[in-house]
């Protein structure tokens, strides 16, 4: 099939976002299309806002529109610990369970030699730099439950240890409403590992 260059154009861009596929992208073009002019211009304005005007916070990395970002500005948040993500979206999620009131580092990645993505290739000297505070007194490694995250917890782990900062790794295993029966064998191994006593 053949269209014209302007909707092959559309199409090609949104097979850049991840997870679009051509017969996605042929459909969020085609729908595009049928929007009325004035909210598409409103959506292509939001998309080049949001390039323009966010940034990462030069002090955790967290995505932000002004710097230092307003986690790292509040004055009300406990200073001494900090929990380690691999991700902006993780910050959002954990700070929806509104149960933490410590700050943030954002790694953007993870360590995977497969990919070629060492240590210096994510956020981790900025890590480091921020733990000569003698303010810090823990770090919580919540990078995520696979290969990759657990590689690079391990490794941030070994760094931080001799410097007295107590690490910690968020807990793993068996969601809430989850039956043991369904468990993979390294979901319910995590989930022992992590027990705690009652």
């Amino acid at each position: 099939m053949y269209y014209p260059e302007q909707i092959t154009k559309l199409i090609d861009s949104f097979m850049k976002l991840p997870g679009i596929g051509p017969k996605t992208a042929t459909r969020l073009a085609f729908h595009v299309l049928t929007m009325k002019e004035d909210t598409v211009l409103e959506f292509a304005k939001a998309l080049v806002n949001a390039k323009r005007n966010l940034t990462y916070c030069s002090v955790c990395g967290h995505i932000t529109d002004r710097d230092p970002c307003y986690i790292c500005e509040d004055s009300h948040r406990d200073k001494s610990v900090i929990c380690v993500v691999q991700d902006p979206k993780d910050v959002i999620a954990m700070e929806k369970m509104k149960e933490y009131n410590g700050l943030y580092h954002v790694l953007h990645g993870s360590i995977s030699p497969m990919e070629g993505i060492g240590p210096e290739d994510i956020n981790i000297p900025g890590l480091l730099k921020r733990l000569q505070d003698d303010q810090i007194q823990e770090l919580i490694l919540a990078t995520n439950p696979n290969i990759e995250g657990e590689a690079t917890a391990m490794y941030i782990a070994k760094l931080v240890k001799p410097s007295g900062i107590k690490v910690t790794r968020i807990a793993h295993g068996l969601p809430v409403g989850g039956d043991l029966e369904y468990a993979d064998e390294v979901t319910l191994s995590k989930a022992l590992e992590g027990r705690r006593e009652l």
